[in-house]
């Protein structure tokens, strides 16, 4: 069978599988609804293995990359319980103390590409901190399926603490200026959104394709925001016009892209919802931004 092409599939299979993604689907009504789209020769198996996470063949950075120092820490959950594992990342050699950016995964915990993109934003010369909002109940379980499971046993504000106490772990770190921002993913968007509500001192906020705070929340704002949209995701994009309304009333300073033909997801590269180009823009963006308003 000739491989699966991103341009040869309905465009409901992206929509599909972003129900899922986000719990609207269980696997059973999944794997049905997608048996829809098994035609022209696809079969649902084909079909399932394409529109799923590559994690192996996609690291940008490896995870042994001799240009880095990359290990894992632990720090206090103010309501969860225990201790927060994340990934720090910081580049060799470096001179003096780096600015630094918290960077939150998505709806299933702290996986390879979540990792990735904390090394990522290392080598552009901060020091990166990827907590896993999981760790209470065991960590990132190593398959995104059972890690949304575990997500959905967690209470979403409760995890939002865990993450600004990242923020107050990295602030303080011997390596770190003080200058901190967040960058966040889908769940991580909207985390990245409420940081920059909760930490009134918190340096700057990126949210990639993230739901938004309410009127009386936004009024909180100081931070400054960079944010991420994709044209063809409606279900968060409906949320936007009366944040924009909201970041003008209240003099919120704030760019925002609305990246055209583009799925939700568009940033991340383990699956075919992700584009190279949207992708390669977005992130110039938020590197520029985090260096302007962080070092």
């Amino acid at each position: 069978m000739k491989p699966i092409k991103k341009e040869d599939l309905n465009p409901e299979v992206f929509e599909l599988y972003d129900a899922y993604a986000h719990n609207k689907l269980d696997r059973r009504q999944f794997i049905e609804k997608l048996s829809l789209y098994a035609i022209g020769g696809l079969t649902v198996t084909s079909l399932l293995s394409f529109i799923s996470p590559n994690y192996v063949d996609t690291l940008e950075v490896p995870v042994d990359d001799h240009r880095l120092n990359s290990f894992y820490i632990q720090y206090p959950s103010p309501k969860g319980g225990g201790d927060i594992k994340g990934l720090l990342s910081e580049p060799k050699d470096s001179k003096g103390p780096l600015p630094g950016i918290v960077v939150v995964h998505e709806n299933r915990g702290l996986n390879t590409y979540i990792e990735d993109v904390g090394r990522r934003a290392a080598l552009e010369g901060f020091i990166s901190l990827a907590p896993d909002a999981l760790s209470p109940l065991g960590g990132y379980p190593g398959n995104d399926d059972d890690g949304r499971a575990l997500q959905q046993q967690r209470d979403r504000n409760e995890m939002l603490e865990d993450f600004i106490a990242a923020y107050e772990y990295l602030k303080s770190h011997p390596n770190c200026n003080g200058k901190v921002g967040v960058v966040g993913f889908c769940f991580g968007g909207w985390i990245s959104n409420m940081m920059a509500v909760k930490v009134p001192t918190l340096g700057a906020a990126v949210p990639f394709y993230g739901s938004q705070p309410n009127d009386e929340e936004t009024a909180q704002i100081k931070a400054p925001l960079l944010l991420h949209y994709a044209e063809l995701d409606t279900r968060v994009n409906s949320g936007w016009p009366a944040y924009e309304t909201s970041l003008k009333n209240h003099n919120i300073s704030y760019t925002a892209y609305m990246y055209p033909g583009v799925h939700h997801g568009f940033h991340n590269n383990t699956t075919p919802r992700y584009d190279a180009a949207a992708a390669a823009l977005a992130w110039e963006r938020t590197i520029a931004f985090f260096k302007a308003k962080l070092v």
